[in-house]
């Protein structure tokens, strides 16, 4: 770590907070398809191998994010089967850019959305759900036209903490996606260097925008889960 006053920069490089931005909006989209498909799946269906998806969807919670950036570099790898596929398709490897920025996200973050929402699914009153089962409704369309609607308050709340934890990942990130500035370094990456740097004022500024869009964001997921949110 370099002594204080040593090669300080005090000016804030916004890079990070706008790549930050981008890859939790788009991570949280991603999230947010494959967290609903599986939280329905889960919570009205029964299928083989029902126990054991809900317990893959339940690991990565436990993991820490260092190995899995490290699975996820396997994975997606230069030497594995799913990376050379992307590199011959987009002509460049899938690590190391911002594209592997967003699949850390999602992985950081796509499990604990399935846990909210299937907690939401979970808490629609079944009878709404058999009487349009009664009616010969299929499921896809209970799901989009009953059990969303009536679930909408807890699926926007899970959706905002989700962008919330895309935005603040650092472990999976860094594996995965490396710590190159202008290219891949995030915020919770660039706050790591400045502490390591000894830019100190810049982790000062960077921890407060961090902390005042966590206020915002945790205000705003309390506002929807609130009695009488979101009505009509």
């Amino acid at each position: 770590m370099q002594r204080p006053g040593r090669g300080r920069r005090t000016s804030v490089d916004l890079f990070p907070l706008w790549l930050s931005l981008k890859v939790a909006l788009l991570a949280t989209g991603i999230s947010l398809v494959l967290a609903l498909v599986t939280a329905w799946a889960l919570s009205a269906l029964d299928f083989p191998g029902k126990e054991a998806l809900d317990a893959m969807t339940s690991l990565p919670l436990v993991l820490p994010p260092t190995v899995l950036g490290y699975y996820l570099l396997v994975v997606a790898g230069r030497e594995s089967w799913l990376g050379k596929a992307w590199e011959a398709l987009a002509g460049e490897p899938l690590v190391f850019t911002p594209k592997a920025a967003v699949l850390a996200a999602v992985v950081h973050s796509a499990p604990l959305l399935i846990k909210y929402l299937r907690s939401a699914i979970e808490g629609v009153d079944p009878l709404y759900v058999k009487a349009a089962r009664s009616l010969g409704m299929p499921e896809w369309r209970i799901f989009l036209r009953i059990v969303l609607p009536l679930a909408r308050r807890g699926v926007l709340a899970a959706t905002v903490l989700a962008f919330a934890r895309s935005l603040g990942d650092f472990g999976v990130t860094v594996m995965i996606a490396g710590n190159i500035p202008g290219k891949t370094q995030t915020l919770s990456v660039a706050i790591y260097q400045a502490v390591e740097s000894g830019q100190g004022e810049v982790a000062r500024n960077l921890v407060l925008i961090v902390s005042a869009l966590g206020l915002v964001i945790v205000w705003a997921a309390n506002r929807m889960q609130a009695p009488g949110a979101l009505r009509g």
